[in-house]
């Protein structure tokens, strides 16, 4: 007699960079949405999942639309699903969520998944050596600021946007990747902040199981279907309460 293997308890993905110019990397998202997160209980989207996003009133773009329904129909199944934002989308909004039946979460969020305290955040605030952006993520997180630049037209908004995305990708050519990482002092504080000795993550694209004395931290890798070769891959709760990496294909990785 066949066993089927248990349900996982809950997954988490993170940094998927969804834009319609990346057919395969969206595909590979629905793919994962349709064979792997209906059969969770709860799914955790850990920021940027979109390369950027404007503002809710973008949800009228037709590729928008295509990914809020895929997430609604994982939501409308019954699983849980929870945002966080990443440095790319910290715009989205309540019409986001009431679009795809998802649940905004401020970070760092605790969730309790088999018994275990975990440490959610995208990553970005924990990069406190990387000055600069410190000080832009600091501006851009208030509600007053965000408020103002929403109440630009769409379409100068995404200009201003993309003005942003040309300056960073020019300062980031100059930045180590120690500077773009998460500091070991902020890491710290994390742990200390929430009572918890694991902690899931994305932001860096730099996926890894790090364990310092008691405490693990995983970090998320992001996705890219569209190069060779091809990138992404998810994190894991299986039943048992395992935490599992696992790859593009569905196997653990390594």
């Amino acid at each position: 007699m066949m066993t089927i293997p248990a349900a996982p308890l809950a997954l988490f993905v993170s940094d998927l960079h969804l834009q319609a110019s990346r057919p395969k990397t969206s595909a590979a998202f629905f793919d994962f949405l349709e064979r792997h997160a209906r059969r969770t209980q709860a799914l955790y989207l850990l920021g940027d999942l979109f390369e950027y996003w404007a503002g809710d009133d973008d949800l009228d773009d037709p590729f928008h639309q295509r990914v809020a329904a895929a997430i609604r129909r994982v939501s409308d199944a019954g699983i849980g699903v929870f945002w966080i934002a990443g440095n790319r989308d910290f715009l989205v909004g309540p019409e986001f969520a009431k679009a795809t039946g998802a649940t905004l979460l401020a970070e760092p969020f605790v969730a309790t998944i088999g018994g275990q305290r975990i440490a959610l955040v995208h990553g970005d605030a924990q990069c406190t050596d990387d000055l600069n952006y410190m000080e832009f993520r600091a501006k851009v997180r208030q509600t007053e600021w965000q408020n103002q630049l929403l109440s630009i037209p769409l379409g100068q908004r995404k200009a201003i946007i993309a003005e942003w995305r040309m300056s960073s990708r020019a300062e980031q050519a100059g930045k180590t990747c120690d500077v773009m990482d998460l500091t070991p002092q902020a890491i710290a504080q994390v742990f200390a902040q929430t009572a918890t000795r694991v902690m899931i993550h994305g932001h860096t694209h730099r996926p890894a199981l790090h364990t310092v004395g008691d405490t693990r931290r995983y970090v998320l890798p992001d996705w890219d279907v569209d190069v060779e070769p091809a990138r992404g891959g998810w994190i894991s709760i299986e039943a048992d309460g395992a935490i599992k990496r696992i790859n593009l294909g569905g196997a653990a990785a390594s």
